[in-house]
C-alpha cells in the first residue's frame, strides 16, 4: 500500500483543481480521498459525448442528488464545463473537485477560471516517503511515475508514455504543427535537464529558430512536464549568473530521452540524476508539506556554484554522488554563506555516517530525506 504525501492541506471543503502529469495517481488518489463522491470520467467517451453537447447535464445530475462531493477526472477535455461549475459551486452545498494532466488548455481558452473559487494543487511522481523500502537506484533507473517504478521491466512503458503522450498528445494540445522537430526538441531538452538552459544552442540542434524553442519550453511547464529552476539574486554582493535552469518532472523520461544505460552508485551516470532526483523531492516537500518555500540555485560569474537554496536563503544545499567528502567538495556552501546568513549548510551524499565539517552538515541521502519529510530541513 502506498500512501500519497499530498493529502491537500488547508483544502477544508474547498472545491479545488488537482493537476498532474499522466500517471502520477491522480484518479486513484481522489478515490481514496472520496470515495462516495459522484464522478464524471471524461476519458470515457460516452460520459466526454454526453457532457460535451450538453454541458448543463452536470448542475442537473448534480441537483437531483444527494451527493456532497462531486468529481470531474480531466477537466480539460472540456473547458465548458467550468461554467456549470461556477454555479454548482455558488448555488448548491457541494464541493467540487477537478482533476486533469494540463491547465494549458483551460488557460489559453479564456473560459470561465472560477475567479479564485477553487484552490489549486498538484501530484507528482512518487517520493521516497511514499514508498516503503524505498530503492535509490530503482528510482534513478525506472523513474517515479508509479507504474515505472513497480514494474520490474519498465523500458517499453516508458517508450509507449513518450511517444504517446509527450510526442502525441502533448503536441497535439499544443497545436505544434511539426511534431518531428518537437520531438527532437524534447531529445535536446533531455541534454540541458539541470543545466542552464541555451535557447540559440537548442535551436540549432532542432532546426528551429530560438523563439520556438521558448515557446516549446513554455509547452513542457504549462503542461506540467518540466519547470525552470530559477538563479537564486537576492543583492549578490558577486556577480551572479541569472539564466534559469530547467528540470524535467521525471527521471525516468529524461534516461528514455537521452538514451542512458544503467545507472549504478559510483557510475559517470549517476551525479546527475541523483541531483534530479533531490531536486524533486525538494519540490515535492515544498508544495505538499503547505510550506511552500521558494527553490533557488546559485552560481557566480566565477563558476562557484551550488545547487539548491531553500526560502529567504534559509539553507543552502549541495549534492554530491562522491562517498568520501573533501574539503573541495565544500566550497561553494562556504561561499555562499559568506555572502548569506544561511540557517544550515547542508551536502547530501553517498557516505554512510552523517559528520560536521567546517559548519557544514554532511549527510547520508537516506538521513538527509528522513529529515526533509520530517520537516527537520527547512
Amino acid at each position: 500500500m502506498y500512501f500519497r504525501k499530498q493529502e491537500l492541506i488547508d483544502s477544508q471543503n474547498e472545491s479545488l483543481f488537482l493537476w498532474g502529469a499522466r500517471q502520477t495517481g491522480k484518479s486513484t488518489l481522489l478515490k481514496t480521498l472520496f470515495p462516495d463522491a459522484l464522478w464524471f470520467d471524461l476519458l470515457l467517451s460516452d460520459v466526454y459525448e454526453r457532457l460535451l453537447r450538453n454541458p448543463s447535464m452536470l448542475r442537473e445530475t448534480i441537483a437531483a442528488g444527494q451527493y456532497t462531493v462531486m468529481i470531474i477526472d480531466e477537466i480539460q477535455r472540456i473547458p465548458e464545463l467550468l461554467n456549470e461549475v461556477h454555479w454548482i459551486i455558488t448555488h448548491l452545498p457541494v464541493r467540487v473537485i477537478m482533476s486533469g494532466s494540463s491547465p494549458r488548455k483551460i488557460i489559453r481558452s479564456n473560459t470561465n477560471l472560477l475567479g479564485g473559487r477553487a484552490l489549486r494543487y498538484e501530484l507528482y511522481p512518487f517520493t521516497s516517503a511514499e514508498i516503503p523500502n524505498f530503492d535509490l537506484l530503482k528510482a534513478l533507473n525506472n523513474g517515479l511515475l508509479p507504474r515505472h517504478y513497480l514494474s520490474s521491466s519498465p523500458k517499453k512503458m516508458i517508450s509507449a508514455y513518450v511517444g504517446n503522450y509527450l510526442r502525441d498528445e502533448i503536441a497535439g494540445e499544443a497545436k505544434i504543427r511539426n511534431v518531428a522537430n518537437f520531438s527532437r526538441f524534447l531529445e535536446s531538452a533531455a541534454f540541458s535537464n539541470g543545466e542552464m538552459v541555451n535557447y540559440a544552442n537548442i535551436a540549432s540542434d532542432c532546426g528551429v529558430s530560438a523563439v520556438t524553442v521558448k515557446e516549446y519550453f513554455q509547452i513542457l511547464e504549462d503542461t506540467l512536464i518540466g519547470r525552470f529552476l530559477p538563479s537564486y539574486q537576492k543583492k549578490p554582493k558577486r556577480r551572479v549568473i541569472t539564466a534559469p535552469k530547467f528540470y524535467f518532472f521525471d527521471i525516468g523520461v529524461v534516461n528514455y530521452l537521452l538514451k542512458r544505460g544503467k545507472i549504478d552508485f559510483g557510475s559517470e551516470l549517476f551525479g546527475n540524476a541523483f541531483e534530479h532526483f533531490i531536486y524533486n523531492e525538494l519540490y515535492a516537500h515544498s508544495s505538499y508539506s503547505g510550506k511552500d518555500y521558494p527553490i533557488y540555485y546559485w552560481r557566480t560569474a566565477s563558476q562557484i556554484e551550488i545547487d539548491f537554496v531553500l526560502g529567504n536563503h534559509d539553507v543552502a544545499i549541495e549534492v554530491k554522488a562522491t562517498s568520501n567528502v573533501q574539503s573541495r567538495h565544500l566550497k561553494g556552501l562556504k561561499s555562499f554563506s559568506e555572502e548569506y546568513a544561511v540557517n544550515q549548510l547542508v551536502l547530501v551524499c553517498n557516505e554512510p555516517l552523517p559528520r560536521i565539517s567546517e559548519g557544514v552538515r554532511i549527510l547520508p541521502w537516506k538521513v538527509f530525506l528522513e529529515e526533509l519529510w520530517s520537516d527537520k530541513i527547512i
